[in-house]
């Protein structure tokens, strides 16, 4: 009896296995037979790649401002040659600021810098001269880089004019240091971002269209008129897109190391496991939203408001989570590419931190499980 038993096991457990097997193979199948999957397993992503590398920059340099210089010295020539030599800011000059005050409303120039006909003698008679900025407050990034730009020209010039005459005593002297990005471009930290939004789409976005459409064809009914279990179904649907996006993540790693020289610090350890930990929600979610919709527009639209909007507007990848409404923040508790897209720019800017991945990793599982659970559960309705 018991003999019979354990053999009755093991063949349930052979079925199983072959049964897996099979489903992987199927889904592997559709996959290269369908040209959507490859567009947007590796056709999109380099294309969001190319986007994100060469047209999306937040760094500003060479901005176009009018300086006006109210009396022609040697002294406002110099500060003006300094302005020109700015590689922070592209220079016209005029007498008046009525000149410029056109550009400034129709967005040609994002400042005005006026140098006052009373500077040369505050300066020499040391009554703190003063230089209004003003700037085009509707965009307040730039607004803010103009001012802070032509406070520091100004500051570096009257420090080289005071140590050349003496006059002064010299200033403190502040040495500046950036670590991680010590150039400062946004690149180094946009395109690494950008690869788990590429993961999101690959996951989420990819996995919910197919199976949707295989709720639409009949042919998932047919799948469930056969032995197959819940869990052999959407293990059969999660290791073909498991691999396939880890396959595009390798891509999109080799896209932004080799062809945008971003550096990468990190070890391939990490960045496969936090790959890997981050397509267990993603895919989770895919097959939860199939599984409820069973339509692939519904699906499509589905997964782009709870998947990509997410992604990309609360992860952190844009916009600063810490200055969000404290809401918001909560609500970014639950987004996946949170932690995947600040451990991705550890990963290639600073190294490995496996205190913070671990933890990272951890949060992403958890979260991954909850949506496969309430996947499961849903296919376990349709099949009973």
């Amino acid at each position: 009896m018991t003999v019979s038993t354990h053999s009755v096991v093991n063949g349930s457990r052979r079925g199983s296995t072959v049964r897996l097997a099979a489903l992987v193979h199927k889904e592997s199948l559709q996959i290269l037979r369908d040209p959507s999957s490859i567009l947007i397993a590796f056709v999109l992503p380099a294309v969001l790649l190319f986007l994100f590398g060469y047209g999306v920059s937040l760094d500003t340099a060479r901005t176009r401002v009018g300086l006006v210089i109210e009396a022609q010295t040697p002294l406002t020539q110099d500060l003006a040659a300094s302005f020109q030599a700015s590689r922070y800011f592209d220079v016209a000059v005029a007498r008046d600021r009525r000149a410029f005050e056109e550009d400034l409303v129709l967005g040609r120039i994002r400042g005005i810098i006026v140098v006052p006909a009373t500077f040369a003698t505050d300066f020499t008679a040391r009554r703190n001269p003063a230089i209004q900025v003003i700037v085009d407050g509707s965009d307040t990034n730039t607004a803010n880089f103009v001012q802070n730009y032509a406070q520091g020209t100004v500051g570096n010039w009257a420090a080289m004019r005071g140590a050349e005459t003496a006059a002064r005593p010299p200033a403190i002297n502040v040495q500046s240091r950036y670590w991680f990005n010590s150039e400062l471009k946004s690149r180094n930290f946009l395109v690494p971002g950008s690869v788990a939004i590429v993961m999101t789409l690959v996951g989420t976005l990819l996995t919910s269209l197919v199976v949707a459409r295989e709720w639409e064809r009949g042919t998932m009914e047919a799948i469930m008129a056969t032995p197959v279990s819940a869990t052999e179904l959407l293990a059969g649907k999660i290791v073909p897109y498991f691999l396939l996006g880890l396959t595009s993540m390798t891509l999109c790693v080799a896209i932004a190391v080799l062809l945008f020289g971003v550096p990468f610090r990190g070890s391939l350890l990490a960045l496969y496991a936090l790959s890997a930990a981050f397509l267990v929600p993603a895919l989770g979610q895919g097959l939860l939203i199939s599984a409820a919709t069973k339509n692939q527009f519904l699906a499509s639209q589905v997964a782009l408001m709870s998947a990509f909007l997410p992604a990309f507007l609360l992860s952190g990848f844009l916009f600063e989570i810490s200055s969000m409404p404290t809401v918001i923040q909560w609500i970014t508790l639950l987004v996946p590419a949170r932690y995947l897209i600040q451990s991705l720019q550890t990963v290639f800017l600073a190294g490995d931190i496996w205190s913070m991945f671990l933890r990272d990793i951890a949060i992403m599982l958890l979260i991954g499980s909850v949506l496969f659970l309430l996947a499961a559960r849903s296919t376990r309705k349709r099949i009973a």
